[in-house]
């Protein structure tokens, strides 16, 4: 299956919202001003947030009025163009991920994103494009997630460095690291804890985690993720706000893009963060994470054919 399809099939719930939506609108002769309304409630409706929805119920308003185009696929499509073109920016490139020596991600979300998953996923991905890979289970408060890692670990067939439940988180990170380092290993993929409930005790331990990694290495960690689960909608702003004041992201994973009509939570996410999307989760399989692309994403939220 094409990766286009793949999105198509992903978005299927948050196109079908609004391709129904778009077929009442474009149904109508006259672009008035309700119309116009009506086209920028349907994206906000679909969790694309206010700025995004004004611009580009400004394009659709051009499009129909400057190139006095009467097929709707054709006001789609060059919506669809012109989404794709305002999102490129925020594509990265997964497959150049790891491309230093070794390169450690620390990857963070709040408990119930699919963080450990997406862990697992990413480990998947990184081996079957030829790189090795260890995974290091910091989320040391809750067995579920080393045991789960664990699993995952076996499956993949990666290395896993774990310790007892309640440890040190920041021991855990430093050890995998370290063995990644020693033993040449592309990647280090570290799961972590997200407790927001208790910030301050969160925050206290990321720091000590970057700390103690830089003492590795200055440049590590090289990547710092943030796992978003897109069925939360809008509420993902709160959590890219709360772990942005712990450390920089470099990036965000979005997950669970198929169980949703709000996908277009990602337009608003990159216009109100300026943060890369490296991947998107859509399904269960361990290859259902899939890089980010922006022409794709746009085309199949909003139901054009490729």
């Amino acid at each position: 299956m094409s990766l286009f399809n793949k999105f198509k099939i992903g978005l299927g719930k948050s196109s079908a919202g609004l391709s129904a939506g778009f077929k009442n609108i474009f149904s109508k002769k006259n672009i008035d001003n309700d119309v116009l309304t009506e086209f920028e409630d349907l994206l906000i409706t679909a969790d694309a947030g206010i700025e995004v929805a004004k611009d580009l119920r400004k394009d659709f308003e051009n499009f129909k009025v400057d190139k006095k185009l009467e097929s709707h696929e054709e006001i789609l499509k060059l919506i669809a163009d012109k989404m794709a073109i305002n999102l490129l920016k925020y594509e990265k490139d997964l497959s150049q991920m790891g491309n230093a020596k070794t390169s450690v991600i620390v990857v963070s979300g709040v408990n119930g994103v699919g963080k450990t998953t997406t862990i697992g996923k990413l480990g998947k991905y990184f081996k079957d494009n030829n790189r090795s890979v260890v995974f290091g289970a910091a989320d040391t408060f809750r067995a579920a997630a080393i045991d789960q890692l664990q699993v995952w670990a076996t499956k993949v067939k990666v290395d896993i460095i774990k310790s007892e439940i309640n440890s040190d988180p920041a021991s855990v990170a430093f050890k995998t690291a370290e063995f990644a380092k020693k033993n040449q290993i592309d990647i280090a993929l570290i799961d972590t804890a997200g407790r927001l409930q208790n910030k301050k005790n969160l925050m206290e331990e990321y720091k000590k985690i970057i700390n103690v990694l830089k003492k590795i290495d200055p440049s590590y960690p090289n990547e710092v993720i943030l796992v978003l689960d897109a069925t939360t909608g809008q509420n993902a702003f709160n959590q890219v706000e709360e772990f942005s004041k712990i450390h920089n992201l470099t990036g965000i994973i979005i997950t669970k893009l198929d169980s949703t009509a709000k996908g277009g939570v990602v337009l608003a996410i990159c216009k109100k963060y300026d943060l890369p999307i490296i991947a998107v989760g859509m399904g269960e399989k361990e290859t259902d994470l899939h890089p980010f692309s922006a022409e794709y994403f746009a085309k199949a939220l909003l139901g054009v054919s490729s």
